[in-house]
């Protein structure tokens, strides 16, 4: 495993973290499957410790998660121990006649930052992040006061925001410009490289950055194919409709033969244009079971200058159409 400094803070984390959705279960709000279907949670309590065994300090969650049974699972594994860093999100809850509900009012933000410091067990909460939060939440700057008095608190270390995946820029634009908080979470991966032009800023400007979703929610695998499904109770069975899974099917030959150069599964490879970037601080697999911890901890080949560039390329010419439809599922 491999250390960095999470931007200007004191932070210390690995370069692979843990992405801990899964792990909350098959929750629905309203009739939305909110997770990706059922989990066992003596499973998952095995993968956080394996994770920890094979060198992962750092652990991403969020409050909405399994309606904060992630956090609770983490609570339970983990505690209070020093030696582990732990980011959650504050913004999306189950609001009035069971929908979701975006809330970002200082009230509610200090309420569900007190409810996640009992749920993880912990006196302060490391990465404290806006979940989905737009311009409109920012602009008045009464949602950075009440993140500063929790900091001055001691609830929280460092805040930062967590950036929508199919259009980031307003809010990148505006917290880099205002000099919101001390990190971003974003998408980045091969087939979403949407947030490219603002990394190098985020780097320059001393923010710790978090790459979210660097498999696509399993395309970059080359487990699915067309005819693919995915139970009811599994985010993924609006999000991968069948021309988006014919559409990633198409792309990945290419991904494939480049992998197997580097003697590589198509995972690493994914996971390895990801780390290719130094701006990125760390890289969050979703991660359920104590094999996927133990795989995803080995950090991959690094990639020659000349094919991390070629998939740049091969984003802008050729990924287009798979990105448009994964747009419109959302």
């Amino acid at each position: 495993m491999q250390y960095v400094r999470f931007g200007n803070t004191d932070l210390q984390i690995s370069r692979v973290g843990f992405g801990a959705w899964a792990i909350g279960g098959e929750a629905q709000v309203g009739g939305i499957p909110i997770g990706w279907g059922p989990t066992d949670d003596s499973v998952s309590i095995k993968a956080l410790h394996k994770a920890l065994d094979c060198g992962i300090t750092f652990y991403d969650t969020a409050d909405f998660y399994g309606l904060g049974h992630s956090e609770e699972l983490i609570g339970k594994t983990f505690g209070n121990r020093p030696d582990v860093a732990i980011a959650t999100k504050v913004g999306q809850r189950q609001g009035d006649n069971n929908t979701i509900q975006i809330d970002y009012t200082p009230t509610y933000v200090r309420k569900a930052c007190e409810q996640s410091l009992r749920r993880l067990r912990r006196e302060a909460i490391d990465f404290y992040q806006l979940h989905v939060a737009r311009v409109v939440h920012l602009e008045s700057g009464e949602l950075e006061a009440i993140l500063q008095t929790l900091q001055q608190e001691g609830k929280i270390r460092w805040y930062g925001i967590s950036l929508l995946t199919f259009a980031p820029e307003p809010e990148a634009e505006f917290c880099l410009e205002n000099r919101f908080g001390h990190g971003f979470q974003v998408v980045y991966n091969i087939f979403n490289q949407l947030i490219t032009p603002y990394l190098q800023l985020m780097q320059q400007g001393g923010y710790g950055v978090i790459a979210r979703m660097p498999l696509q929610f399993g395309l970059l695998t080359g487990k699915f194919d067309a005819n693919s499904s995915f139970l009811p109770t599994d985010h993924r069975s609006f999000r991968l409709s069948k021309p988006v899974l014919q559409e990633a099917a198409k792309l990945l030959q290419p991904l494939l033969e480049m992998a197997q150069a580097y003697g590589m599964s198509l995972t690493e490879l994914a996971f390895s244009f990801v780390l290719s970037n130094t701006a990125i601080s760390t890289v969050i697999p979703g991660i359920r079971t104590p094999e996927q911890a133990m795989r995803n901890a080995n950090i991959p080949p690094a990639l020659s200058e000349t094919d991390r560039k070629w998939l740049v390329q091969f984003w802008q010419e050729d990924c287009q159409q798979l990105f448009s439809l994964m747009k419109q599922q959302g």
